[in-house]
């Protein structure tokens, strides 16, 4: 599908032809870097800063006014209008809030409803750990035992996930199946439409952590038709660090009372009312909890603008050819220093990201950083790649490559030590 050459004027031609090469100027990139890890953050961008200025402008001259005069209010709702093409949903389903983690909560504890004979919940093994420990936590807050009622269903490979075994777990006795759209280590994308269908056959339901897809692959959630999203927007949507996130109730469960209700989830018609009985708001915003903050919403205003103005498939297009470009010069270039692939090559089951693996990644992602290439380490051998298409150049991955090739060849990573990390370190997620 692609044909690559090794050259750096090669990666310069493809530069030029990239329709998406004048956004890179749009984002805070320090001189010098390569940045690869906005599968963890993404960059700052000047679209991001005018609305976060904004907004900073605005509390400043209105005080209490910037509810009203502001227009900041319903904030929530503007931005999960401008989010919802993202998904192919309808806006009044797609709402910003908390933080990916306690809609988790929220979602399963709406959905989950267990009864003696039905009362599991499918999860894989590979996902990352918040997710688990949140639906662990409501199992128990329900009163079942989540060594019983968690229904994990493990991979064969340890990489990816397998569909067909899922379906196979799809039993009597399981209300929801809970799985990720991309795993966050293989860069994996999973046939989210087929598990939705099979699950509602069974009448199961379904929803998805979109943490490391949204923003970079496009979902149809018209065909897939799940129950229920999550998503965080600090990663390929570059809302900032620890930005708030993003819940998709999808409007035949607005009938629903939320599991987890506030005041900012009642009719709005009412809701400055205080009355002492919840009147539930039926679209996604009545998902809503307590009041957002709105200095964390403002950047991901400006950075919506910019990820629709640019076109989704326009990102989807070029991330599978530029991360298939990286491929290629690992393949090429760094196969004989030990390194593989450890994510699929097809571009219909992979994500936005490349796993990098080494037997030695650990050191070796500490000399990325000396040599000011920003990587992802997952333990234990791989070094998550992530071409971020708005402001990652063709050429930014053959001189990562050129960098690498000198780290290998100087023996730059024995300098460090090969021990398991503890603490935070610059990937969250």
């Amino acid at each position: 599908m692609y044909n690559f050459e090794l050259t750096r004027d090669f990666s310069k031609k493809l530069d030029k032809e990239d329709k998406l090469a004048k956004y890179k100027e749009r984002f805070f990139i320090n001189e010098g870097e390569i940045y690869m890890d906005g599968n963890s953050c993404g960059l700052c961008s000047k679209d991001a800063e005018e609305t976060l200025l904004k907004a900073l402008k605005d509390w400043k001259e209105l005080g209490i006014y910037v509810w009203t005069k502001g227009g900041y209010f319903l904030y929530q709702d503007t931005l999960g209008a401008m989010m919802a093409p993202l998904i192919n949903a309808d806006t009044n389903e797609v709402t910003c809030g908390n933080s990916t983690t306690v809609n988790i909560h929220q979602a399963i504890h709406t959905f989950y409803k267990p009864t003696p004979e039905k009362n599991k919940i499918i999860m894989d093994d590979l996902n990352f750990p918040t997710d688990k420990y949140a639906v662990m936590s409501d199992i128990r807050t329900h009163g079942y035992d989540p060594d019983e009622c968690l229904k994990v269903v493990k991979s064969r490979d340890g990489e990816y996930i397998n569909e067909d075994d899922m379906i196979e777990a799809m039993t009597d006795d399981v209300c929801i199946i809970f799985l990720p759209s991309v795993l966050y280590r293989s860069a994996q994308l999973i046939d989210m439409e087929r598990i939705a269908k099979e699950a509602h056959k069974r009448g199961i339901y379904v929803g998805f952590d979109l943490c490391h897809s949204i923003g970079v692959v496009p979902h149809d959630f018209k065909k897939i038709d799940p129950d229920f999203a999550v998503w965080c927007d600090y990663k390929y949507l570059n809302g900032g660090p620890g930005a708030i996130a993003g819940l998709f109730i999808n409007k035949k469960h607005f009938g629903m009372h939320p599991g987890l209700a506030g005041w900012h989830g009642n009719k709005k018609e009412t809701q400055f009312n205080l009355s002492q009985r919840f009147e539930h708001a039926e679209y996604a915003g009545g998902w809503q909890i307590g009041t957002q903050p709105v200095l964390s919403m403002a950047p991901l205003e400006g950075s919506l603008k910019l990820i629709n103005e640019a076109g989704l498939e326009n990102l989807r297009e070029k991330s599978l050819k530029i991360t298939a470009y990286m491929m290629y010069l690992i393949d090429e270039k760094l196969e004989k220093y030990g390194f593989g692939v450890g994510n699929p090559r097809e571009d219909a089951v992979r994500g936005g990201h490349v796993a990098l693996t080494h037997a030695d990644a650990l050191r070796i992602n500490e000399a990325f950083k000396d040599n000011d290439i920003v990587p992802d380490f997952r333990y234990p051998n791989v070094i998550r790649l992530a071409p971020v298409p708005l402001y990652v150049s063709y050429e930014d991955v053959y001189e990562m490559v050129e960098r690498i090739i000198k780290i290998m060849e100087n023996k730059e990573y024995e300098k460090f030590e090969n021990k398991n990390r503890e603490g935070l370190d610059n990937e969250i997620k």
